[in-house]
Order: C-alpha cells, then structure tokens, then sequence
C-alpha cells in the first residue's frame, strides 16, 4: 500500500470567458493528487490531509471519497479555512500558481496511527508543509518513525516560489527532508535550484528527474536511464508531475528495494512517462486521469 502524507487543497482554475477571468473549482494538493492517480492505476492507497470546516472542504471531501482510496482520514478543522491555489494557464497548457494560504489548512494533518504506517508499503511525504514549523515538525516526526519500521520513503520536491520566498532557505529546509528519503522526485527546474552535483550525490537512493517533453529519467546506484515520453498535444500541465509519480509509485509499490533492476526501474519510469502525459489531455489534476485501458495501449 502507499501511505500518501499532506496537502489536499482546491485549485481554482482561471479562463477568460467574455472578457472576464472565470475560475473552474477543481481538487488538487500534490500528494492528494498521487493517491488518488495511484489509485486508479491499480494500487492500494490511503491519504491523510486537513481541510478547512468550509463549503471548500466540503467539496474536498466529497470528492476524496469517491475516488477509490481504500482508506481516507480527512480532518476538518473548524477554526481555519481550507487552502486554495489559483492556476493561470499559457497557451500551451503551461500553469503558474498563487497560493491563498495564510493560516489556512493544508499542513495542521492528522496523527498517522502506528496501524496504519505498519500496513504501508511506502510513504509519501508532501513538500507544501515544509513552509510552516508546524509541518516541519510533522514532515520530520513521521519520516523518522517510518524508517523505524522499515518503510521505504518518498518525497517529491515540488518547489514552488510563491511558497518558499527566500529560496536558499528553503533549500536548506528542503536538504534536510530529503536527506530522510528513499526514492525522490525532482524536475529539471528543481535540479539546477539545488544544484546538479547535489542530486547526484547521493546513489543510495532512487531519484527520478522529470523532463519535460522529453520524458523522464532514473538515478540510482550510479546508474542513470532517460526514456522519451509520448506526443501528445497538452491542453492543462496541472498535475501531470503528480500523475507521473503516481504511475512510478503504482509500479514500485511492493517491490522490494532489493529488487530494483535496470529493467524494473525502465518499467517503472516508462509507466509513468505514459501516466504524466495523457493527463495533460484534460483540465484538472485529477478529473483527467488515464485509465489502466487507455495507459495499456501507450506502452
């Protein structure tokens, strides 16, 4: 099973429509997003995430429930209101973020029962509470008890600007997380903030760097492997990292690590190269999502 840790929050997609800018009201949160693609690309997942005691969460928690996890612990917490992140779009589907978060929801998440982490597989860790103390803490806490119990960790770095303003800081904060992790994902943009001789410094874990249109690649061991990703014309970015990790994540979820071969790492990162792009083809990071059918007859 893969435990996903972390922000779930509302992404209010901008058009314009007649000369004004409509917002579409859409699920989103990186790690949300993961369990619930994961999820239907046919793995065991739980989620566990806080949302504000609004008519926002409400919707969150409508839309969580019916997405297939096989466990969802979902707080709502009465005194803050839930996180939002409005998305512009370019003309080639490419998104940029602002984020409505101050005191808000997304990092005050639920204790994680010692049942619940004994049963995972693998643990997913967010990156949006890294910002906050409190998430730290939190971020921190669960990753150590996790290593205690012989869980393989997961974090995706996910850097966002708007966030983390002060950018060597939160590298720093960042360095200390991933130090905690076993498998990693970084984007070419994150690569050059923490430098390339940083990411490849470290071969005893599994890192995926995401490439663009040109696919994606592995790291491990000294060993590194790019694969092309699929044509396909975008019509929404949003997500598409979450989806890609998600299809990485479904293909390596009761693998052992001992077991990760060349061969298994390709399969793994070929799935998801298919799983990112197709859910480019639709508005949402979730609404879109390719099914097992539609990934089979990419790959």
């Amino acid at each position: 099973m893969i435990l996903c840790v972390g922000e779930i929050l509302c992404d209010m997609t901008g058009s314009v429509q007649g000369g004004r800018t409509v917002y579409e009201q859409n699920a989103g949160g990186a790690p949300f997003n993961v369990a619930c693609a994961a999820a239907k690309f046919g793995a065991e997942t739980a989620f566990i995430g806080c949302v504000g005691d609004d008519l926002v969460g409400a919707f969150l928690e409508r839309f969580a429930r019916a997405q297939g996890l096989k466990e969802l612990y979902l707080r709502r917490d009465p005194r803050r209101n839930t996180t939002l992140a409005f998305v512009a779009l370019d003309e080639h589907g490419d998104r940029s973020f602002c984020f409505y978060r101050k005191n808000t929801a997304d990092y005050h998440l639920p204790a994680v029962s010692d049942d619940l982490l004994g049963r995972a597989h693998i643990v997913h860790v967010g990156s949006l509470m890294l910002s906050e103390r409190t998430g730290r803490a939190y971020a921190a806490e669960l990753m150590r008890r996790a290593h205690e119990a012989g869980k393989l960790l997961s974090f995706d770095v996910n850097f966002r600007s708007d966030i983390f303003r002060n950018t060597q800081a939160a590298v720093n904060i960042y360095r200390e997380i991933i130090a905690l992790a076993d498998i990693v994902k970084f984007s070419e943009d994150e690569v050059k903030i923490f430098g390339e001789d940083y990411v490849s410094g470290f071969p005893e874990k599994l890192v995926f760097v995401t490439l663009g249109k040109r696919g994606a690649e592995w790291r491990f061991h000294g060993e590194r492997h790019a694969l092309p990703t699929i044509d396909i014309r975008p019509v929404d970015t949003t997500g598409a990292g979450d989806a890609f990790y998600a299809g990485v994540l479904s293909q390596l979820d009761g693998v052992a690590q001992g077991r990760w071969t060349a061969e298994t790492l390709d399969k793994a990162l070929a799935y998801g190269n298919v799983t990112g792009a197709l859910n480019t083809l639709g508005h949402g990071a979730v609404d879109h999502l390719p099914s097992r059918e539609d990934i089979a007859r990419w790959l």
